[in-house]
């Protein structure tokens, strides 16, 4: 087995973080796994926002207790944003294509290849999918209409017994012709 299928199966959604600090060093290489990321026509339409400050961290982190869910959110170390950007195509590719037709799937490209890359360092993470996206922009100053492709939460496991996964069956989803 290849040692990225055995990262894909260690990879898991991480909702309890120990008090060890997220090295700055290690969300640099988070950051750059993203900024590596293929994306249709090299248009990488992203941004990264890092929060490793730990006031800032807890603000983010009360942004996403939203709806009595994500209190665990407390214990992460560390966030990385990824911000959808305008998608800058050559003119010859622009006249045929829409430039965001693709941004979201390099988006959710970039928070694997940043989610990877953290299990590949011995962090755990966590994509967040309820926060509170006006409040963040207010705290991290992002423009209020700008486009959130990920919220990322980081940390080091509290725990490092990697849950069974829970998948459909391999032949219950590929046909091969």
């Amino acid at each position: 087995m290849s040692d990225f299928l055995e990262l894909c199966k260690q990879r898991q959604s991480c909702r309890s973080f120990s008090e060890q600090p997220v090295e700055h060093d290690k969300l640099v290489q988070c950051v750059e796994a993203g900024r590596l990321t293929h994306s249709a026509c090299n248009a990488q339409p992203w941004s990264f926002v890092a929060v490793e400050s730990q006031d800032v961290v807890s603000q983010i982190a009360e942004c996403g207790r939203q709806l009595n869910q994500n209190a665990w959110l407390g214990t992460a170390k560390a966030f990385i944003i990824i911000l959808e950007e305008h998608a800058v195509l050559s003119p010859v590719i622009s006249c045929f294509l829409d430039s965001q037709y693709y941004a979201k799937g390099d988006l959710g490209a970039a928070s694997a290849y940043v989610c990877l890359e953290a299990a590949a360092q011995g962090l755990g993470s966590c994509i967040i999918g309820i926060y509170d996206r006006k409040k963040i922009c207010e705290l991290l100053n992002i423009p209020e209409e700008k486009q959130f492709g990920a919220v990322i939460a980081l940390g080091y496991p509290s725990n490092d017994t990697v849950r069974p996964k829970k998948r459909k069956a391999f032949e219950d989803i590929v046909r091969f012709v």
